[in-house]
């Protein structure tokens, strides 16, 4: 299983979504499950593994999506935490010494979901559902 979050930042433009972009795909922080953690603590690494964002909040508690199976059959985790952390950096992977992305953007949800393939539009969708977010410029409370 792969594990990751879907990061909200409040701008003074609204409400922003971190993406990631690897080839033509786009898509949130994420990653495989190493042995003894906890989908939970797998999300926080990756998140600081390919952004190099920490300190996440978790507002809305444990929630999170399981996507349906996909790319030979993998499914991922995604739970909704917020930051303040603005810059992003992609960092190497400790695997390969390269970055794993070559762009981020933060999004409004609508911008997003132009950018996103259908799993990962289902999972803005979810995400802006539980914000509350009209797409644009709603603000975490």
């Amino acid at each position: 299983m792969s594990c990751g979050a879907v990061i909200l930042r409040d701008t003074p433009d609204g409400l922003r979504v971190l993406m990631l972009r690897v080839f033509r795909h786009w898509d949130f922080p994420k990653g495989l499950m190493e042995a003894g953690e906890t989908p939970k603590q797998t999300a926080l690494r990756e998140v600081q593994e390919e952004s190099s964002i920490t300190g996440l909040e978790f507002p809305w508690g444990n929630v999170h999506i399981d996507t349906g199976p996909y790319s030979r059959g993998k499914v991922a985790r995604y739970y909704l935490a917020r930051t303040t952390q603005e810059t992003v950096e992609l960092l190497p992977s400790p695997d390969t010494g390269r970055p794993e992305h070559s762009e981020y953007r933060w999004l409004s949800f609508a911008q997003a979901r132009r950018l996103a393939a259908p799993r990962v539009a289902s999972v803005l969708d979810w995400a802006e559902s539980h914000v509350g977010a009209p797409s644009g410029a709603t603000r975490l409370v």
